[in-house]
């Protein structure tokens, strides 16, 4: 039984991990707005209801189908490490890693200009309209979420001593921290909404857009982020004081980028996914293995079911750790990692017992190379702020039983637009807030290695290997569904489960996105501390004690959490009808679908 309705309308659908930036985008239909529009006013309602998961200082990818042209492009939003950060400069600091926290890990923020390069290119309406929701809830407030009220309160020591514009931003007057549920406001952030739509008077859409877009990498923004990160040194995960460095000339040099996306057939459905410098060939790697598999006649929750889905995974995600990068920086060898010869050899690896050891693979002959994981230790604190500090990914260390970072923003509408994205990064834990803008910068360059011949090694504009992974689905040349889901490293695995509950169990998208889950933490997270469990396979609580049973005398180390506890699926798509539908997932309480 359901737990929520799939909803279905005529005019267009937005599915997103808020319901507030959910009913903001299915407001712009009656604006006259299009899919596009729909996405990027909920997309910046989410910067601002969910701070503590991204901001307009993150970044994001953006899929898309525009019914115009027929084809699916991807709109990079992750921005490249500054000019100045090079591996000399980090080793010189006395440091084997890059901090998961403060201004060292800042790279160029990249949703902002990826939400209106959107706009620019495909939208409707005037910036005014799709940002006055935004607006609405920066100036006069919103309620806010449970987890973030527990993160604020975790950081609040912090907040008070060292990081104070964050402290201006995110506690009371008198310094204590907010309660779940309490209404609050960011007026900076309003601010810096109203000018970015004051650089777009005047114009039309797509010229306004395009000034904004100026206004934020050439403009105050730039500035802004230049004034403070020249001087200002904060304390970051290492315990000590260092300065960033982004300066605004990296922010004017940069524009989000327009690429074609990977894709890769399964079972008549043509998926695609953002290029290397993203987590997304993971995916497709692990639909090349499994498409060797009858996993229907296993049976949906079956040993086999979740022992074949996670030996797959494993496989995929060694790939992604020896040979995902920027490939405008390196050579990801993709066309033999997707292609069919390859994953027959690897998916002969997958045997009855659960694997123990990272097992990266040789496309086109090649040998790989896995970053050395004893140049990122695991650090733990005694103090409490300290102890989140140590910990890049956005959850309250050691009260989340679900580490997961990661908005999803999805919409369709009758004109057979769609979109996903996962917007993500530029957090309030991650770094101290930028006086005037009312966001804090990202902390993505941590998921960059110092390592200079590794795929993903940082280096000056270069765009570090990132974990947030949206998808787009056609079928029969037709859009079919968008999707994504919070949940840093583990978003290419409960996705990817929706998606084959789908497409090889036969669940309508509410089904699918409401099926019980499970993931592994067999490869190394991409956030420090960069911790793994070789056999771990976590499940949420409702498998059959028999299939679990067996899954452990395969060598699977099995941890139950609570039902409906691992990941927030988004879902978005046209009927056949010529109709809309959207699906949200119920965990957490707070992803809602609405349909006109």
């Amino acid at each position: 039984m359901l737990l929520r309705p799939e909803l279905h309308g005529t005019r267009g659908a937005v599915s997103s991990t808020h319901w507030l930036a959910s009913a903001a985008g299915s407001a712009m239909f009656d604006e006259g707005g299009n899919a596009f529009d729909a996405a990027a006013a909920a997309a910046f309602v989410v910067q601002v209801v969910e701070p503590h998961l991204n901001g307009p200082g993150g970044d994001v990818p953006i899929l898309l189908h525009d019914a115009r042209h027929g084809d699916v492009r991807v709109i990079c939003g992750q921005g490249p490490m500054p000019r100045a950060a090079t591996i000399e400069h980090f080793r010189g600091l006395g440091l084997r890693a890059v901090p998961g926290s403060g201004l060292l890990a800042a790279c160029v923020p990249g949703a902002v200009g990826a939400w209106l390069t959107l706009l620019r290119d495909h939208g409707r309406l005037p910036l005014a309209t799709v940002l006055a929701p935004a607006v609405h809830y920066a100036e006069r407030g919103y309620p806010l979420l449970p987890k973030a009220a527990a993160m604020i309160e975790a950081m609040a020591p912090l907040f008070r001593t060292e990081w104070r514009e964050s402290g201006r931003t995110y506690l009371r007057a008198d310094g204590s921290a907010p309660a779940p549920g309490e209404r609050v406001r960011n007026p900076a952030l309003a601010g810096t909404y109203r000018r970015l739509v004051a650089a777009a008077a005047g114009a039309g859409p797509a010229a306004g857009a395009d000034a904004a877009l100026r206004a934020f990498h050439e403009g105050f923004v730039a500035e802004a982020v230049d004034a403070y990160t020249e001087r200002a040194e904060m304390v970051d995960a290492t315990g000590r004081c260092h300065r960033g460095l982004l300066r605004g000339a990296d922010l004017a040099d940069w524009r989000p980028g327009v690429e074609d996306p990977v894709s890769l057939e399964y079972r008549g459905h043509l998926v695609h996914k953002p290029g290397p410098w993203s987590q997304g060939p993971v995916f497709l790697q692990q639909l090349a293995l499994l498409e060797g598999f009858d996993l229907a006649g296993a049976g949906f929750g079956s040993a086999d079911h979740l022992h074949t889905v996670t030996e797959a995974a494993k496989l995929a995600f060694a790939d992604r750790e020896a040979w995902y990068g920027d490939p405008r920086h390196t050579e990801v060898p993709l066309d033999g990692l997707l292609s069919p010869e390859y994953a027959a050899r690897r998916r002969a690896l997958i045997g009855p017992r659960a694997s123990d050891t990272l097992r990266p693979g040789s496309p086109e002959g090649r040998t790989p190379r896995l970053p050395d994981l004893a140049a990122d230790p695991e650090v733990r604190r005694e103090h409490g702020w300290q102890e989140q500090l140590a910990d890049g990914i956005p959850a309250v260390a050691l009260l989340s039983q679900s580490k997961g970072d990661t908005c999803c923003v999805t919409a369709v509408d009758d004109e057979g637009n769609l979109v996903a994205a996962t917007p993500s990064g530029g957090w309030l834990k991650s770094s101290p807030v930028v006086p005037g803008l009312g966001f804090p910068l990202g902390t993505r360059g941590q998921m960059a290695w110092l390592d200079a011949d590794h795929p993903n090694a940082l280096a000056p504009g270069k765009r570090p290997r990132t974990t947030l992974s949206p998808s787009l689905v056609l079928r029969d040349g037709r859009p079919h569904l968008a999707f994504g889901t919070p949940g840093g490293d583990q978003q290419d695995q409960w996705t990817l489960h929706a998606f084959l509950a789908h497409v090889d169990f036969g669940m309508g998208p509410q089904e699918a996105v409401e099926a019980r889950t499970f993931h592994t933490d067999h490869a190394p997270s991409s956030f420090t501390p960069r911790v793994s469990r070789a056999r771990g396979l976590t499940v949420e609580r409702g498998f059959d004690a028999a299939v679990l049973a067996d899954l452990r005398a395969r060598g699977h180390e099995v941890r139950e959490v609570d039902a409906y506890s691992l990941g927030k699926v988004c879902m978005a798509g046209p009927r056949a009808d010529g109709g809309v539908l959207a699906a949200a997932s119920p965990r957490g309480g707070q992803a809602y679908a609405v349909a006109r």
